[in-house]
């Protein structure tokens, strides 16, 4: 099977609603044309950043299909598809309808707390199940546990499918181990906008990205002078946006995200429980930081 990678600026796009608590699809349909005309790479849909878990069913099918099509091929697609039921993951792969799917985004297992015997056990099953490229999520503030380079890399070694790896553990010197570890055959992937330039100078190939949600354009330059290795430039354009990268994690993720899209017209600041819109002063320092960064 030919594998298209996740590679360069991906954003992990958020699930705009209306104020009646719906899917907003016209809001959805913005911010899709949005990343196909800021040259962003691939989309991840349906992860953390989508609020999935408050997602239907039908819901996560609907906005899959639309997304799928308004792309048409323009942009690679990564769909969130894990949980911890490891059965459960598989029934979904096995039965849910993955046509226009690049890759699958599949998070270490959250709230039962696995061992890595565990871990490598159910992303084991879960790739002997299907076709599908998976890309494994390593993200210990969510999940309660930290996935470890040496279960990522058997993992890697024994499943020809698991082809990539978000890194958001916040740890650098894990992540650059096991950059320096792994097989030629995983990717690398930033899950931190704030650590894309150290990720990426290490030897990843690219961020599934937050702030490229509402700054497409200055992610994808961002990421294409570090894929040129021109990393003074980078670090200055990366040391600009650090207070921006802050403040959409200030208050919650993707609540910042959200609040500023509504700031800038794209989206009502609306938010399905538990998650809540980020505090009036959060709101507004991130409105003051983005005419800063117009200048």
């Amino acid at each position: 099977m030919t594998q298209k990678r996740m590679r360069g600026m991906g954003v992990a796009i958020i699930t705009p609603f209306t104020e009646t608590n719906e899917v907003d699809y016209a809001a959805l349909e913005r911010l899709v044309d949005l990343h196909l005309n800021s040259g962003t790479d691939f989309l991840c849909v349906q992860g953390t950043t989508g609020e999935t878990p408050t997602l239907s069913i039908e819901e996560k099918r609907n906005i899959r299909k639309r997304v799928i099509e308004q792309v048409n091929g323009r942009m690679g697609i990564m769909l969130g598809c894990g949980g911890n039921n490891t059965q459960a993951v598989i029934n979904e792969l096995q039965t849910e309808d993955f046509t226009g799917v690049d890759g699958i985004l599949c998070v270490v297992p959250y709230y039962n707390k696995p061992n890595q015997e565990g871990m490598y056990r159910h992303f084991k099953a879960i790739a002997d199940s299907t076709t599908l490229p998976i890309y494994l999520y390593n993200v210990p503030g969510r999940c309660g546990v930290n996935m470890q380079p040496e279960t990522t890399i058997r993992l890697a070694n024994e499943c020809k499918n698991i082809i990539g790896f978000k890194a958001a553990s916040g740890n650098i010197e894990q992540i650059k181990k096991l950059i320096a570890m792994k097989p030629d055959t995983l990717d690398v992937l930033s899950g931190d906008d704030g650590l894309t330039y150290e990720i990426m100078k290490a030897g990843g190939v690219g961020v599934i990205s937050v702030f490229g949600n509402v700054y497409p354009k200055e992610c994808v330059e961002l990421v294409r002078l570090l894929e040129q290795k021109r990393y003074d430039e980078a670090k200055e354009l990366s040391d600009s946006y650090s207070e921006m990268f802050r403040l959409l994690f200030a208050d919650g993720n993707p609540g910042g995200a959200k609040a500023q899209l509504s700031n800038m017209g794209y989206v009502k600041n609306i938010l399905r429980l538990p998650l809540v819109p980020v505090r009036e002063d959060v709101c507004e320092a991130l409105r003051i930081e983005g005419e800063r960064l117009k200048k």
